[in-house]
C-alpha cells in the first residue's frame, strides 16, 4: 500500500475488556449499571508510526504516509472494498469511559501498547 487513510480507531485490549467485564460482574455499585470498553483514540498514521518504531524490520512494510482524503475517496470508485471506510475518513470517535473509571476502578492500556502486542502476537503466531 502506498499509504493509510486518514482513519482512526478506539483501540482497546481484549485483556482490558475482559477485566472490565469482571469488575463489572463482581461489583456492587455496577448492578444495573453500563459501561463502555473503549480504549484511547489512534489515527491509522500513528498504529504505523508504532509499528514501524517498536517492531523493527518486521514492520519494514508499513506504509506511515498518509493519504489526502481525495485520493482515498477516487480509489473507492474504483476499489469497491474501500467504499465502508468512507463514512470514518477524518472521523474522529471519542467515547467517555470515566464511569468505568470511576466506579470500577477499570484502566486500559496504552493503545500504542496494545496494537504493538497484538501485531507481535501476529507474528508470533504466523498470521502475517
Amino acid at each position: 500500500m502506498p499509504g493509510v487513510p486518514r482513519i482512526g480507531l478506539e483501540v482497546v485490549d481484549v485483556r482490558d475488556v475482559a477485566t472490565l467485564h469482571l469488575r463489572a460482574m463482581i461489583a456492587p455499585a455496577a448492578a444495573g449499571e453500563r459501561f463502555l470498553g473503549t480504549g484511547e483514540f489512534m489515527w491509522m498514521r500513528e498504529i504505523a508510526a508504532a509499528l514501524r518504531a517498536r517492531l523493527g524490520d518486521a514492520a519494514a512494510g508499513v506504509p506511515t504516509r498518509q493519504l489526502p482524503d481525495v485520493a482515498v475517496r477516487l480509489a473507492a470508485v474504483v476499489d469497491r472494498s474501500l467504499r465502508p471506510i468512507m463514512p470514518g475518513l477524518g472521523r474522529r470517535n471519542r467515547h467517555r469511559t470515566e464511569k468505568a473509571h470511576r466506579i470500577l476502578g477499570w484502566q486500559p492500556r496504552p493503545a500504542a501498547d496494545v496494537v504493538v502486542d497484538c501485531a507481535r502476537s501476529l507474528l508470533e503466531h504466523k498470521i502475517v
